[in-house]
């Protein structure tokens, strides 16, 4: 039983919570690939391309709350996991990268399918962790603390991806006839620390608020959480705080958020922005989209910026940053604000501060009616009508550059609260979009669509290079035949060398690519056939399906200006 280490360190795996495995073929990992793919508490699954298959990884993860061990063999295969593992470290998203390797004396020997794999991903993981070359059983119980180490590193504070390198002799399989016997071991529990703020330090924290006039929330990007979304229901019953939250922030059940942040600030005068300026500032989640909402709180800084996080480290985002509290938000916002009654003086003033946020979204709002009244068409009508009519139950995804913007003007309703958004705002690259809701599909039984461009949607098109049937997919494909969000930023819009080296312009459209996946596809172009294909993209009949719009890159930029310059006339 050369192997049997492995076998017992992936019973630790399956004890320690792991369902899943995403494997790329490879013969230097057989002896990781036999272990887990018999074990019958986990389920596992073949995709041949390593750069697709660590994203399906982390879209797994991401549905499941759980970790995911993810395999290869050695030398490239082994790269070519980097941007997922990128993606999961700046998300917290717990996976297992098993990397198979050489065994130590032969790197640098000129052997083949061998790179210099220790530390391959950097700062990008949690830790690097190599596992004993030899198979000797005075090594068990160092593999047993690797494997019990790694696992509640994963998943334990800020969880995200650990890399655990596996070199390996020949042979690497099992004669045939031998069994693959997974014996019971030490699991080693971690109990993580209690967070929160003691008495004392929840009562400074009162005593400081009541002195602020101006109280400003700003999320960042975040998974649903039905305790903070009650949290923050519950604080605004009692006290008028304005809340930036865009799409990302799966905050839109909560009443009255401001959602259009991005598209007033960027067309409000400066005056107003004075008046919109916070005196204290309290964040909590991951990335913020807009960036008018950063340069804006750059410009005009509060007093003092509270940021919320339990654990990991910190950002200083808006660069004015003055606390960072180890808690949760939902412990915040349920202990912390303190209210006072509603004809004193501070309360006027901050309930002011609140009706100026909730004008100027009712203005975006308004801005926003006009130009869907005046334009019918387009990509961002396009969206917006697709978005209105999701299934009630079902998970978003969205895209980098053109498609998370436009989802994040367009929103959702309170209407809506059983969906839940995803995208890839992490290192926010358009290499694995598909993939991560590939994985999602491959997870759950749920609706999962996904909004993409054309550059993300055929870089990523091993996606469905595997033999799993997803018939819970449906992407929508804004084709405007190149990276057009190169057509609307300052800088390389107004260059020359803007369409072939910023734009680069491409020819595809994806109905071969339906074809040669089995997947059912339409195509539009004209917005009085919108409703009826939008109608035939969400009736699920037991295969994905691919949604396509074609558009002009001339038009869609003109329509999209046509939006901000409403937004700016509505202040003349």
């Amino acid at each position: 039983m050369k192997y049997q280490f492995i076998y017992d360190l992936v019973e630790i795996c399956s004890k320690k919570g792991v369902l899943h495995t995403v494997i790329c073929p490879g013969s230097r990992s057989a002896p990781l690939t036999l272990a887990f793919a018999n074990h019958p508490k986990i389920k596992s699954f073949i995709i041949p391309d390593e750069r697709s298959a660590a994203f399906v990884a982390l879209g797994i993860s991401q549905s499941t709350s759980l970790p995911v061990a993810l395999i290869c063999t050695s030398g490239s295969a082994a790269y070519n996991f980097a941007p997922a593992v990128a993606e999961a470290f700046f998300q917290h998203i717990p996976l297992l990268v098993f990397t198979a390797d050489r065994p130590p004396e032969m790197i640098d020997q000129l052997d083949g399918q061998t790179i210099r794999q220790k530390n391959l991903y950097g700062p990008h993981v949690k830790k690097y962790f190599e596992l004993p070359v030899d198979e000797n059983t005075t090594y068990d119980w160092f593999v047993n603390r690797t494997i019990n180490e790694a696992v509640n590193l994963a998943t334990s504070g800020a969880k995200g991806p650990v890399q655990i390198n596996a070199p390996f002799r020949e042979p690497f399989y099992p004669a045939s006839q031998e069994p693959i016997v997974y014996n019971s071991n030490r699991v080693i529990n971690l109990v993580p620390p209690a967070l929160g703020l003691n008495d004392e330090q929840v009562a400074q924290l009162k005593k400081q608020w009541k002195t602020f006039k101006k109280i400003l929330v700003v999320a960042g990007q975040s998974n649903y959480d039905s305790k903070v979304v009650s949290a923050l229901q519950g604080m605004l019953k009692k006290i008028q705080i304005p809340i930036v939250a865009e799409l990302l922030t799966n905050l839109h059940a909560v009443p009255d958020v401001i959602q259009h942040a991005e598209l007033f600030l960027n067309a409000s005068p400066e005056e107003l922005k004075e008046t919109l300026h916070p005196e204290l500032l309290i964040t909590f989640g991951k990335s913020v989209i807009s960036k008018s909402v950063k340069l804006f709180l750059r410009k005009y800084p509060a007093v003092q910026h509270w940021h919320i996080q339990p654990d990991g480290n910190y950002a200083d985002t808006f660069q004015n940053l003055t606390t960072v509290l180890q808690c949760t938000p939902e412990f915040f916002f349920e202990r912390v604000p303190a209210t006072e009654a509603r004809d004193t003086f501070r309360n006027q003033k901050q309930n002011n501060y609140y009706q100026l946020w909730q004008a100027e979204e009712h203005r975006a709002i308004q801005a926003k009616l006009k130009f869907c009244g005046e334009v019918s068409g387009g990509e961002f009508n396009f969206v917006r009508n697709l978005m209105e009519v999701l299934p009630l139950r079902c998970n978003l995804h969205l895209a980098n550059s053109m498609s998370v913007r436009y989802a994040n003007l367009v929103t959702l309703t309170m209407k809506q609260k059983g969906i839940r958004v995803f995208s890839n705002r992490g290192t926010s690259g358009i290499d694995g979009c598909t993939s991560s809701a590939v994985g999602h599909c491959l997870a759950n039984e749920v609706p999962n669509i996904l909004i993409t461009g054309d550059m993300a949607f055929f870089y990523d098109r091993n996606a469905f290079w595997n033999n799993y049937s997803i018939p819970n997919l449906r992407v929508a494909i804004l084709n405007n035949h190149g990276g057009i969000i190169f057509k609307m930023i300052d800088g390389p819009a107004g260059r020359y060398e803007a369409d072939e080296y910023f734009v680069t312009q491409q020819k595809l459209i994806a109905k071969s690519l339906a074809s040669e996946f089995g997947m059912g596809y339409e195509s539009t172009d004209n917005p009085r056939k919108w409703k009826n294909s939008i109608k035939h993209f969400f009736e699920f009949d037991r295969k994905a399906k691919i949604l396509e719009l074609e558009s002009d890159q001339a038009k869609t930029t003109e329509e999209f200006n046509t939006l901000k310059n409403l937004m700016k006339k509505s202040y003349v």
